[in-house]
């Protein structure tokens, strides 16, 4: 067993077996959500008919969008709209860091809403590059069980995203309704969360995920 180092407060430790565990608290994550499986979209124009996971302002502003998809690739660009034949049309499209590729193997577009790991239906969390690159094993589209000590109600979930370096615990929508933290009306990814260290994780770098029945690619980042 070693320590892997410490945010917030919170320890996170490598167990003799190579899994990864801490206790934090739990943020809520809307990224990924684009409709792609019924749910509401991450993020949209002010003037989208419609509901969404998170308010517009977490996602940048222009010149510096930092939770969309842009034309361009990069903070500079304009926000990528859904066609009409994308899931949520007129939604932006917000990205994960784990991406999921076509049926021959290739990667999906950017712009493709299903290119990414769906919030609002996916239990996923998110973690800090100390994590991913603190162990050997592939971090992003790994198992991972999260488990809310204050009701013991657990989840399978998978390693979708990376977070800030200075910031320990963030959940997906769909994993905090698995284990009962509430989110937000009515931008569900603007609820409260959980206090810390409420919240346990516990990673197995190297184990795909596979979650409602879904095998996830494990990926370096």
């Amino acid at each position: 067993m070693r320590t892997i180092g410490i945010i917030q407060g919170n320890t996170i430790v490598e167990q003799d077996d190579g899994s990864v565990t801490f206790f934090a608290g739990a943020t809520l994550d809307g990224d990924g959500g684009n409709g792609q499986f019924g749910g509401l979209p991450c993020y949209a124009p002010r003037d989208f008919q419609g509901g969404t996971l998170d308010i517009l302002a977490n996602a940048g502003s222009a010149g510096n969008w930092f939770g969309v998809v842009t034309d361009s690739g990069d903070p500079r660009g304009n926000p990528v709209v859904q066609s009409s034949n994308d899931p949520c049309p007129g939604a932006f499209v917000a990205a994960t860091s784990l991406q999921f590729f076509d049926k021959n193997g290739k990667p999906l577009p950017s712009r493709s809403p299903f290119k990414y790991v769906d919030s609002a239906t996916v239990p996923f969390i998110v973690v800090p590059p100390m994590i991913i690159r603190g162990v050997a094993g592939v971090v992003l589209g790994c198992r991972c069980v999260v488990t809310n000590t204050r009701n013991q109600q657990s989840v399978e979930a998978v390693v979708a995203d990376t977070g800030p370096k200075n910031h320990l615990g963030e959940i997906s929508v769909a994993c905090a309704q698995a284990i009962g933290v509430a989110i937000g009306d009515p931008h569900p990814a603007e609820g409260d969360g959980a206090p810390s260290p409420s919240i346990h994780y516990h990673l197995f770098p190297g184990t795909a995920a596979v979650v409602n029945g879904v095998t996830y690619p494990l990926q370096r980042s």
